[in-house]
């Protein structure tokens, strides 16, 4: 028997994501948009939804990050090993990439959830004998080399990937594109509906739109313009000569380049942003292109510390399944929930040691700050005042840690992670501010449980969703953040945590924000009125975590995008 048999007559679902977190050791990552998939995965083994999952391989990850004295960022290569976690499938397929055959083979992960179902994680692989040295390579690099390189792993995740789950034998009736890098499986689907001319003699062909937005989904993630995949059309016909028609492919491409999410777009019949605020984001840049919310949601389950988790089973039994029955989480006693959060703390004042050999207070609150090195992260934000910033922790002793990448060709990422290692040095002996290079699955995991508080600084309305704060409500800590993104929808001032500044607040405002905050509601509230606090970690996790999970997520998914 197939290791694909008994998947083959009950998927009638595909997901597509040029990166999932399935789990640390696999390097198929680089953030947030691969955490998501990674929990979509988890939440469709829970639900039993009928769901396969088709990402790349990555043999050689995102990269590794190496952090050096002065804070300059290097990468190396991040290597890891498919055959320790995955088993090689025997089926090929080629795509013809500038007239010539790329093959193509899947790795197989099998992802099993506590009560025993299974869903397929497929890994397509290029790195065969049968290829050219450099076709072999380009499955290797998660999100590397140039547009070529970039458009050539589009290739072979949008119809590369369709065709592996043919030649498999799927019978699929929906396809669910994550982001606009598997695109091309529209033009795939556009082929194989292709309307021959009336005339015999007319050379030009049509294509049954219709039927190709039936069975696609699209969730876009990007608020931004410069954030989608654009491509010339010289550089797309030299690829892929002769795929589509032109004048077809720039009705619903674009006319000067080939961009993905407008390309998804038009070829979807369901669309969502990752938030309520983000789908009026996305509705603004794209008018005339109804955009529904789905606001994302993390693995109740992978995310909580196991002090936590132990805790709510001993309440709530089902609480893995039905993560809303969190919304009881006023209930739990005080002093538990407490003595959690220290066993979490602890875990991460030992991986700080650890890893960077600073020794943390466990009596002071801990900010935490992890997320991708970029601009508009601002991860600066909370040092733009250092005078003030000291006087605080004079005041109300506090502790800094933080984590995140910066893209390889990203100067100003790389730029803010020096600057905040010399702001560390700078600051030593009035704050303790450190930066754990290497952030990943494990890192987070620490990280979001283990801190006091959680630091959010976006320039809205450029966050698209964010999860970090998810998964640290699901452990009790506290979100202190600028209102884009998910925490519009969350935050209760004093309740579920703080904001920075109002909705609608020029962003120039917002340190000073920040610094209210801590000065007057935050840091007193930790050191003077504790009982208060391990109330609000209670509501914390019953008015975030009851909702904001991938099980809520993939339910409306459910009913919402597959069951049109």
């Amino acid at each position: 028997m197939s290791s694909l048999d008994p998947f083959l007559s009950r998927i009638h679902i595909a997901y597509f994501s040029m990166e999932i977190a399935v789990r640390s050791e696999m390097h198929t990552y680089s953030g947030g948009l691969g955490i998501l998939a990674g929990d979509m995965a988890r939440s469709c083994a829970d639900l039993e939804l009928p769901v396969v999952f088709v990402t790349l391989l990555s043999r050689a990850g995102y990269f590794r990050q190496v952090i050096a004295a002065d804070g300059q960022q290097t990468e190396q290569p991040d290597w890891w090993e498919p055959e320790s976690w995955c088993k090689p499938l025997d089926a090929m397929v080629a795509v013809e990439i500038e007239r010539k055959p790329v093959w193509i083979r899947p790795w197989l992960y099998i992802h099993t959830c506590p009560h025993g179902h299974q869903i397929p994680i497929l890994l397509l692989d290029t790195d065969l004998d049968q290829n050219g040295a450099e076709e072999r390579k380009l499955t290797n690099y998660l999100y590397g080399g140039d547009d070529t390189y970039r458009l050539k792993q589009e290739i072979i995740l949008g119809i590369g990937g369709i065709r592996i789950l043919r030649a498999l034998g799927f019978d699929l009736h929906l396809y669910h594109l994550n982001e606009g890098h598997a695109a091309l499986l529209t033009l795939e689907l556009l082929n194989r509906w292709r309307i021959p001319p009336a005339e015999p003699t007319a050379r030009e062909f049509s294509y049954d739109l219709v039927e190709v937005r039936n069975r696609c989904v699209f969730t876009t993630h990007t608020p931004v313009d410069a954030g989608q995949d654009r491509f010339p059309y010289e550089l797309f016909e030299r690829l892929l000569p002769g795929f589509v028609e032109r004048d077809a492919l720039k009705q619903l491409a674009g006319d000067d380049r080939v961009n993905m999410t407008r390309l998804a777009l038009n070829l979807a019949g369901y669309v969502n942003g990752v938030a309520r605020r983000h789908a009026e984001t996305t509705a603004h840049m794209f008018p005339g292109y109804r955009i529904h919310a789905v606001t994302n949601g993390v693995h109740a389950g992978t995310w909580t510390h196991d002090a936590f988790a132990q805790l709510y089973t001993a309440h709530f039994p089902q609480w893995q399944h039905e993560p809303e029955i969190l919304v009881r989480a006023l209930q739990l006693p005080e002093d538990e929930v407490w003595r959690c959060h220290q066993s979490a703390k602890s875990d991460l004042i030992r991986h700080v040691r650890e890893s960077v050999g600073v020794g943390l207070d466990s009596d002071a609150p801990i900010l935490g700050f992890a997320r991708r090195m970029t601009g508009y992260k601002r991860p600066l934000l909370l040092f733009e005042d250092l005078d003030r910033l000291v006087d605080l922790a004079a005041r109300w002793p506090f502790q800094v840690v933080l984590a995140g990448k910066a893209h390889p060709r990203d100067a100003d990422g790389k730029a803010a992670i020096r600057q905040l290692h010399a702001l560390a040095r700078q600051l030593r002996g009035k704050i303790t501010c450190v930066f754990l290079p290497g952030y990943d699955m494990r890192v987070a995991k620490a990280l979001v449980a283990g801190s006091d508080i959680w630091l959010n600084t976006p320039l809205p309305p450029l966050e698209a969703s964010g999860t970090s704060g998810m998964k640290a409500a699901f452990n009790g800590v506290l979100n202190l953040s600028v209102l884009d993104g998910w925490w519009i929808e969350a935050c209760i001032d004093g309740v579920t945590g703080w904001p920075i500044g109002r909705d609608g607040d020029s962003a120039e405002g917002h340190a000073t924000a920040l610094y209210d905050q801590l000065d007057r509601a935050v840091l007193p509230l930790f050191y003077t009125n504790p009982e208060q606090w391990r109330t609000m970690m209670k509501q914390a996790i019953g008015n975030i975590g009851y909702y904001f999970n991938s099980q809520r997520m993939m339910r409306r998914y459910a009913t919402e995008a597959y069951l049109r």
